[in-house]
């Protein structure tokens, strides 16, 4: 079984050195000095500058120099993609501390000294706000970090900038334009401008792809990082429920919410969520996740999805390809056609998430001392500035769930958190437990839409609620194009199988080519346009 998998090692340490603009994601140790990424650190990868800060051909300080001069060029001006909301202003300072650090032969671990961008909704203690793009809480600065920022602080990774998102992690009105806040405005998608970058971590998505940082952090209720992954063109890890602490992240619902690591590659993923885990999860996950990025396939049988076959002539080629390429690595390929979600699922996982968004967003306020401590006067707000916060979409969720009666709707509530849960792991374990399979893969995403008011075909469909309500990890990967426009594949599978979802991500990533940069077209062409 796999026995390509020697031969795909080899050729990654042979490789040249347009490494780093490859698909490929070796460990720094298997890099061999002749094949070493160009000084210039333009979309490069962890791997590379993991061995660039060794060999000491790169800084710290030149790599945030790069993001921030690709910010300045870029985000307002130039593409104007909107991705980043602000930079931390202390970046190259710590930069030039960590530099030091490795100078005096210190390093904190494999993260010392690469940048991250982190979504504008969990807590940083620095000179950057923490607003979840909405203007009430504009210029607010909380006291202390999300739990799992502080461990990547510990990593020495350097937190350069907050990445824009949908308002409120996309879940204000039902008719919210994905990647728009009122402090942010509307993040683009950089491989076509005039297109979606998907939400809610939309901004955290466009940055990596744009080259604006090595790594990110979203979140994720359901799909908001799985989505911008996807239309990005870049890999994301949502992982099992708690793997990651979550207490900081301005929350929709504790029972879905999770953050997670956004990259090029699967290997600088895997290093980034190998930072952020708890340490408990990183027990059970078996080894860390970097390395099982290095690591065969071991598992003997996969359910691929073929559902959406038609959707999308992009879709097909993808699925053809990965059955062929997992088959020729000697894995077993269930290919089923049914992924009909049970039809009690959406309206329970929407009464939870209305009541937990009541419950844990004013739960946040008070643990952060936030000018504002009700979703009443969230909403008053709003209304006051109807003109400018209300011009494009309503507030439809959060006037739901302000009407929510904590003790007197908490039977209810609770009886739909269960048979949420059930319903889902059900939908996944008919694949994973009763066929055996050790993950399914689906495409992820159909490709990006038009931002409005630009006309044309609208959202398609997506494939992250059973997971996302489950609580089951999941990663999705670069998986072809759609003209211009990436289309994602995920991978689901059981919790704590991140090990073995990461190393089948990373043989996929290599079969299917991967990260592909961003073309900036100003628009989608002609020829594409009808499709």
């Amino acid at each position: 079984m796999n026995t390509g998998f020697n031969s795909i090692r080899k050729a990654i340490i042979l490789a040249s050195a347009a490494f780093a603009l490859s698909a490929c994601s070796p460990a720094p140790e298997s890099i061999a000095p002749e094949s070493m990424a160009p000084a210039d650190p333009t979309f490069t990868n962890a791997a590379a500058v993991q061995q660039q800060f060794a060999d000491g051909s790169l800084t710290s300080v030149a790599l945030v120099e790069h993001y921030l001069a690709a910010i300045t060029e870029h985000n307002h001006q130039g593409h104007n993609i909107r991705a980043i909301i602000e930079v931390n202003p202390d970046a190259l300072a710590i930069a030039a501390e960590l530099d030091r650090e490795r100078e005096q032969g210190i390093t904190r671990g494999p993260l010392h000294g690469m940048p991250v961008v982190i979504k504008a909704n969990i807590a940083t203690a620095d000179a950057m706000a923490t607003t979840a793009g909405a203007k009430v809480l504009e210029g607010f600065i909380t006291a202390s970090d999300a739990e799992h920022i502080q461990q990547l602080r510990e990593a020495g990774a350097i937190i350069i900038g907050k990445a824009n998102l949908s308002e409120w992690a996309n879940f204000r009105g039902a008719n919210s334009i994905s990647g728009w806040s009122g402090i942010g405005g509307q993040t683009r998608n950089p491989h076509v401008l005039t297109h979606n970058p998907c939400g809610s971590s939309s901004g955290s998505g466009a940055a990596v792809a744009a080259d604006f940082s090595l790594l990110a952090i979203g979140t994720e209720t359901d799909g908001s990082i799985m989505c911008p992954t996807s239309v990005n063109g870049v890999v994301g890890i949502k992982s099992t429920r708690g793997s990651v602490a979550g207490h900081g992240i301005i929350p929709i619902a504790s029972a879905q919410d999770i953050a997670g690591p956004m990259a090029r590659y699967v290997y600088d993923a895997a290093l980034l969520l190998d930072g952020m885990a708890t340490s408990d999860a990183r027990t059970r996950f078996g080894m860390p996740l970097s390395e099982a990025a290095q690591q065969p396939f071991t598992g003997e049988s996969v359910v691929l999805v073929r559902s959406y076959d038609q959707r999308f002539v992009s879709v097909q080629a993808l699925t053809n390809q990965v059955a062929e390429a997992l088959r020729n690595h000697g894995v077993e390929v269930i290919e089923v056609t049914e992924w009909n979600l049970p039809s009690d699922l959406g309206q329970a996982e929407f009464e939870v998430l209305v009541y937990e968004f009541r419950r844990d967003l004013e739960q946040w306020f008070a643990d952060f001392d936030s000018p504002v401590q009700t979703m009443q006067e969230v909403i008053d707000y709003n209304l006051a500035n109807a003109d400018t916060e209300l011009a494009l979409f309503g507030q439809e969720y959060l006037e739901l769930a302000a009407a929510i009666d904590l003790e007197g709707d908490k039977d209810s509530y609770e009886a739909a958190l269960t048979l949420s849960r059930e319903l889902a792991e059900a939908h996944l374990n008919r694949y994973l437990q009763d066929l055996g399979a050790a993950a399914i893969i689906i495409p992820a995403y159909g490709p990006s839409w038009p931002i409005p008011p630009v006309e044309g075909p609208g959202y398609s469909f997506g494939t992250s609620t059973a997971a996302a309500v489950a609580g089951y990890p999941s990663i999705t990967i670069p998986g072809g194009k759609e003209g211009p426009l990436p289309v994602g594949l995920s991978m689901m599978g059981l919790p704590w199988s991140e090990a073995q979802l990461v190393s089948l991500a990373s043989m996929l990533e290599n079969e299917l080519g991967g990260f592909q940069q961003p073309q900036f077209l100003p628009e989608l062409p002609a020829t594409n346009a009808e499709d």
